[in-house]
């Protein structure tokens, strides 16, 4: 497809330093330190159109955007052109609802090891979630291998987003799949971040042996992130109380018996109790939180330290600005309100570029690419 060419200008006026150099008692030997990097404008415009329900997009080391659709297709999306390829279509999926075909990661040495994970939810006695790793040759998907299956889904709450770290371990988000009995039952996989190694394994330094989790507490979480060394996600609340968090080893992140902070009193009772890690920021009412990635290029410098979130019911994406120790969010800016719908996904070139997917359905669907003006 080719690029649309209507494009919107967001102006945000550059910030202009000026430093005045004063002599030292070396006779100003030791050199002024520069300004700071200002802020530039950006601009958004559409590069794909007629798309139906994209759920992942990620950057792939051919320079190319992954992309699954709810309905079952994998593709890659050249940014360049907005053209589409369609890799392959996943029959086994079921999209029931707000499930489907969902999240999607590359491995990290893709060039040696051309190895695709996804995340789709499926009919076996009953509605269920499964994550299958296909091997790529170049031109299709082929010799898909199941990591994990039998996961309980729903037409609600199904997570699910998939993340590998730097020592090659696999991350699962799972929702409550609508039953909220299932988050605080460790013996269940739903409400969780579960954490596998490549082959479906379960790691031996798990918080405990032989059990998939790596926290637990969760209600649908749709954005996760590896950046600083931390792990951060986004989580759907109920009608209160959408979640960032840090997600920690063997914690309990609270629900159903939190929302967001551990504020009423009840919820404090919880919390000291069952050793819940409260959020970085949390939004009431709802803005329903989903796709989340880290921005670090110098392209756009007002984004520097930022993880950058979208959400569905605001339709906009969010910066959110990190402290120098990454562990608080030290202020929000929102772009895009109400431009393009409902917003599932964002991703991020290696050159600063950043990519937002929406999810309005009706093959109605967008990429929008974000750049310097």
């Amino acid at each position: 497809m080719s690029v649309i060419k209507r494009i919107s200008v967001v102006s945000i006026v550059a910030l202009m330093v000026f430093s005045q150099c004063k002599k030292s008692k070396n006779n100003g030997s030791i050199p002024t330190p520069p300004p700071p990097p200002g802020s530039v404008a950006i601009k958004d415009s559409v590069i794909v159109q007629g798309l139906n329900f994209p759920w992942e997009i990620l950057w792939g080391p051919d320079n190319f955007i992954w992309m699954t659709e709810r309905g079952g297709k994998i593709s890659r999306v050249n940014p360049a052109t907005g053209t589409v390829s369609l890799l392959h279509t996943i029959n086994e999926v079921v999209a029931n609802g707000e499930g489907g075909l969902l999240g999607m990661v590359l491995h990290p040495n893709f060039s040696t090891t051309p190895h695709v994970f996804v995340a789709y939810n499926y009919n076996s006695g009953g509605y269920k979630k499964k994550i299958v790793r296909f091997t790529y040759t170049g031109s299709a998907l082929t010799s898909p291998v199941t990591i994990i299956e039998n996961i309980a889904a729903s037409s609600i709450h199904n997570g699910c987003r998939l993340l590998i770290t730097p020592d090659l371990k696999l991350f699962i988000t799972t929702g409550d799949a609508a039953n909220q009995a299932l988050p605080q039952n460790t013996s269940s996989v739903n409400g969780k971040v579960l954490r596998l190694n490549l082959d479906g394994t379960i790691p031996s330094d798990n918080p405990v042996a032989g059990n998939a989790y790596w926290s637990w507490g969760h209600r649908n979480p749709q954005g996760l992130v590896f950046a600083n060394n931390i792990l951060y996600s986004s989580d759907h609340g109920p009608s209160t109380d959408d979640e960032i968090n840090i997600i920690e080893k063997g914690r309990n992140y609270g629900w159903p018996n939190v929302n967001g902070f551990c504020d009423a009193g009840s919820e404090q009772t919880f919390c000291t109790t069952n050793n819940v890690r409260e959020p970085l920021k949390a939004w009431t009412p709802t803005v329903a939180v989903c796709g989340l990635d880290y921005y670090n290029n110098d392209l756009i410098p007002q984004w520097k330290n930022s993880l950058l979130m979208v959400a569905l019911k605001e339709s906009r994406m969010y910066q959110l600005k990190l402290d120098a120790a990454n562990t608080s969010i030290a202020s929000t800016t929102e772009y895009f309100a109400g431009g393009y719908g409902r917003m599932r996904d964002v991703c991020i070139s290696p050159t600063g570029k950043v990519y937002i997917c929406t999810s309005n359905g009706g093959n109605n669907d967008r990429i929008i690419e974000v750049r310097k003006l």
